[in-house]
């Protein structure tokens, strides 16, 4: 295969990120490895932290933009326009979950390749096309795979030119103590076919690894610059767990003092729930889970194949394995009654669990983007009102008009209890009064003696989890 090593540094790239949930951003420092091993010179620009670098986008003969979630994609507009018209003759791509299901919006906003999936590959081998054949880059006819599933041998990746962990989002573990965090995948795609996530629509129910070694000298070099925490971004960090435990067992050996903390379905918690222990030993400080509902016909609805009951027994085995649980949820769906929203917040309140989640959580409402699997169900279409192409979602509205004003009253509630920096036992109890108003007197108000857990007991990253 062809490389570029003989160009020198003269073919420029800039990979840019505009969102990554506070984190350095892996979907910038895993691609610049390959492009630079092929010789390219690469510029990875995070514009949630730093500024727009005008006289680099100039000089760029391709420009990369990493779609990792929703508002990655909707703040990456904007940024789309300023570097046409700062560079007219650059190549535009866009790479990342996001970026084939947006397709034709992208396509009319002048991005010229489409890669998602497994993506480093692909923009290698469109560097290395672009260099060799100069008028390709403004061409319109797509030469890669728009979706790639092919297993790749993974390259560590590059992180220089990126600003330090310590700029990005830190594990808070109360009374004024933090740990600098870094971020790194062991797998991605996922096993699972959650008519929700935006991971269902190009791996199909598949996932693939990062070779081991990789991760570790990932972790190894975080470690180095700083890192006394790791976020692993897995989709679901249980795909693959002979894989996912390996690399647990060598990490604690290797930094015994280093702490992490995972993302797993409750379907798996339950089914691999013996493993617990090795989580709590390795330094596990939370593991987040997609609970998204505790109504079971929401559930269905949204194949998340686990329970009410699940959930339940999920809390009580992490309970007995001293591990912390951070559910996330999403409460306003197009089936959602006020009622099941009561029973939210009471069974937050019964299993203790209400530090463990963050207010946002309490106010997320459902996202239907293109290509999403939602629409592949009757119930979903019946109330569906239109594509916005500016939200990039399909509207629709609850047939309870009093549940799309209480969706408004309690995000209203977080964003104010956030600005006056209330605990989230005290936007709880907002949301509480806000939410049963004297109409359930069967749902108990909550008191500060039904949550016995200080806030400053329950460790979390300062970057709220939402998409």
């Amino acid at each position: 295969m062809q490389r570029l090593e003989a160009m020198g540094n003269s073919f420029q790239v800039v990979l840019i990120s505009t969102y990554e949930l506070g984190r350095q951003p892996f979907g910038l420092a895993s691609p610049a490895a390959w492009l630079r091993r092929d010789g390219a010179k690469v510029t990875c620009l995070d514009l949630a932290k730093q500024k727009f670098q005008v006289e680099t986008i100039r000089s760029a003969d391709l420009v990369a933009f990493y779609l990792p979630m929703h508002t990655a994609t909707r703040i990456a507009v904007g940024a789309i326009e300023r570097v046409k018209n700062l560079n007219p003759e650059a190549h535009l791509c866009c790479y990342g979950l996001y970026a084939p299901v947006n397709d034709d919006y992208l396509r009319g906003l002048g991005i010229q390749t489409i890669i998602g999936g497994e993506f480093e590959e692909g923009l290698a081998a469109l560097a290395r096309k672009l260099r060799c054949a100069p008028l390709l880059k403004k061409g319109s006819e797509q030469t890669e795979p728009k979706i790639s599933l092919q297993r790749q041998k993974f390259l560590v990746p590059q992180r220089q030119g990126l600003l330090s962990l310590n700029h990005y989002a830190h594990l808070q573990m109360g009374s004024g103590i933090f740990r600098t965090a870094g971020y790194t995948e062991a797998s991605r795609g996922c096993l699972h076919l959650c008519r929700h996530c935006p991971v269902v629509p190009i791996y199909q129910g598949k996932f693939r690894i990062v070779q081991a070694e990789v991760v570790l000298e990932d972790i190894r070099r975080q470690v180095a610059g700083g890192a006394e925490h790791i976020t692993f971004g897995d989709p679901d960090f249980f795909n693959g767990i002979s894989h996912s435990l390996a690399i647990l067992g060598r990490l604690h050996q290797e930094h015994p003092d280093l702490t992490y903390d995972v993302t797993v379905k409750i379907e798996h918690l339950l089914k691999y729930s013996r493993h617990l222990h090795k989580l709590r030993e390795t330094g596990c400080m939370f593991v987040t889970s997609a609970v998204e509902s505790v109504d079971d016909r929401t559930l269905r609805l949204l194949a998340k194949n686990h329970t009410r009951d699940d959930f339940f027994e999920v809390v009580r085995r992490f309970r007995q394995a001293d591990l912390i649980l951070a559910p996330t949820f999403v409460p306003f769906t197009p089936w959602t009654s006020r009622e099941d929203y009561q029973k939210l917040l009471n069974d937050l309140l019964e299993l203790d669990l209400v530090e463990n989640v963050a207010p946002i959580q309490l106010a997320i409402r459902l996202l239907i983007p293109a290509g999403s699997k939602l629409l592949e169900l009757s119930e979903t279409l019946s109330i569906l009102e239109g594509f916005d192409p500016v939200a990039l979602s399909y509207r629709w509205k609850n047939s309870e008009s009093q549940v799309e004003s209480l969706q408004a009253d309690v995000l209203k509630l977080i964003k104010e209890g956030e600005a006056r920096n209330s605990s989230r036992r005290e936007i709880f109890s907002a949301i509480w009064n806000c939410t049963n108003d004297g109409t359930e007197e069967n749902l108990r108000e909550p008191c500060v003696s039904q949550v016995p857990l200080s806030r400053a007991t329950i460790p979390y990253m300062d970057e709220p989890w939402y998409c």
